[in-house]
């Protein structure tokens, strides 16, 4: 019996500690849930505006057309009348190369023409008296004068200066294509602009040697028309599908960082270009330089847009992704705390036109928070297009909630925010309603 009692006054006092330690672990919830920190709620404001998505990339700006202009003799640059950023017709003399050799040479063919002409008159005398003793001889033959023999030298001597006549005229015509290749040669050291445009870069100068040859060096590099220039830029093989000719494209150089660009996709060129196993296809983009403003070379940071919505309500994408303390996720589109759906919560691609997948967000009024419905659309990586029965632009969405003391997120995103933190971005747009440069 004694040994029954202690057992059963050793189980008394254990469930009186656990009882014990129950009620100080509550009290020190309790505490720690009436004493912590209370909740400080990041808000944006709904924005009335457009979406774009864009493709971005990085290219160079290049003159539609370029002619390099070479040599087609060697010769030394005797003088140039063409500098950089000259602007050229066609056929404006650019470069001299010394004429002086190739002007010899059209001397040299001209006195040979000369001869062959003078030697074509002293034939045709030739042939003149040889037809004058042949006749003579032939009728002295029918008198028994001369032999017969007689008369065929003299025939013979008259058919040989007739056929010196015809190759007198073939020789002329001989030196006649001479001397016109001669004056050729001689116009081409009259270095000439074959398009109109700009000199972008000159390569030569007074003195310099060029050759003539299969792979001759550019004396001059000249832009067709520079007021219209060209991006060239690759897409990557995920991006390419999005692209397609006659969309609209905005570009900004380092130049004129407080400049945008305007230009239209001109093509998708279906070539792959593989560097290290990455694949990707050239876009060309139309670009007017009215002002030549733009300079061959610069590097353009590009964005081609793929997807636009216009004049549509738009909430940052956390605001779509907060779910408020306590109520955690259950399930996706459409369950309590849920974001508004797949879409919204990956950034992915364009949401449909005419809604898109259900959602929740959270707006503060009065310091109470109050759920709407909404539906999402287009996203841009920054923004994202909403829709929904009481919503209006300038109303507060919740994105993200902290406690000053820990400065730890509590919304749904799962990364720590400061208010202030969500900055516009070029081709989205900030959450006071920025955007992409207009038209």
């Amino acid at each position: 019996m004694i040994g029954l009692d202690f057992w059963r006054q050793r189980r008394a006092l254990a469930l009186l500690g656990a009882a014990a330690l129950l009620l100080l672990g509550a009290g020190g919830v309790f505490w720690w849930w009436t004493h912590r920190a209370p909740l400080r709620y990041v808000t944006a404001r709904v924005s009335a505006g457009d979406i774009r998505r864009s493709v971005s990339m990085t290219g160079a700006l290049n003159p539609v057309v370029t002619a390099q202009v070479s040599s087609y003799v060697s010769g030394n640059i005797k003088a140039w009348y063409c500098d950089y950023n000259t602007p050229v017709t066609i056929g404006q003399h650019c470069a001299l190369i010394d004429p002086l050799p190739f002007q010899v040479i059209v001397d040299e063919d001209k006195a040979d023409l000369n001869s062959s002409k003078a030697q074509l008159l002293k034939d045709k005398a030739a042939l003149v008296a040889a037809k004058v003793t042949y006749e003579r001889d032939l009728k002295l033959l029918d008198q028994g004068i001369v032999a017969q023999q007689q008369v065929d030298t003299d025939l013979s001597a008259y058919d040989q200066d007739k056929a010196q006549i015809d190759l007198d005229v073939a020789t002329i015509a001989e030196k006649k294509a001479a001397l016109e290749a001669a004056d050729v040669n001689l116009a081409y050291t009259n270095i000439v602009s074959p398009v109109n445009g700009m000199v972008i870069t000159r390569y030569i100068d007074i003195g310099q040697t060029v050759v003539s040859s299969t792979t001759a060096s550019t004396l001059f590099l000249i832009g067709k028309d520079m007021t219209k220039m060209q991006v060239d830029t690759n897409v990557s093989e995920a991006d390419v599908g999005d692209v397609t000719a006659g969309q609209k494209a905005y570009f900004e150089v380092q130049a004129y960082p407080t400049r945008t660009f305007w230009g239209t996709v001109r093509q998708v060129r279906r070539g792959p270009i593989t560097v290290q196993n990455v694949v990707t296809y050239d876009i060309v983009i139309d670009v007017d330089n009215k002002d030549l403003a733009l300079f061959p070379g610069m590097t353009a940071d590009a964005h081609i847009i793929t997807a636009e919505r216009t004049n549509v309500l738009r909430v940052p994408l956390p605001a779509t992704r907060f779910v408020p303390e306590g109520l955690g996720r259950v399930g996706r589109g459409g369950g309590p705390g849920a974001p508004g759906g797949d879409s919204a919560a990956r950034g992915g691609r364009p949401g449909r036109a005419g809604g898109g997948p259900p959602g929740r967000i959270w707006v503060l009024e009065d310091g109470q928070l109050r759920q709407l419905r909404v539906r999402t659309g287009l996203d841009d990586g920054t923004l994202i297009e909403v829709s929904g029965e009481g919503l209006k632009a300038g109303d507060a969405v919740i994105v993200n909630a902290i406690r000053p003391d820990t400065a730890r997120a509590t919304a749904g995103t799962g990364d720590a925010q400061r208010p202030g933190s969500f900055a516009g971005r070029p081709g989205g747009g900030g959450f006071q309603g920025g955007g992409v440069p207009r038209l």
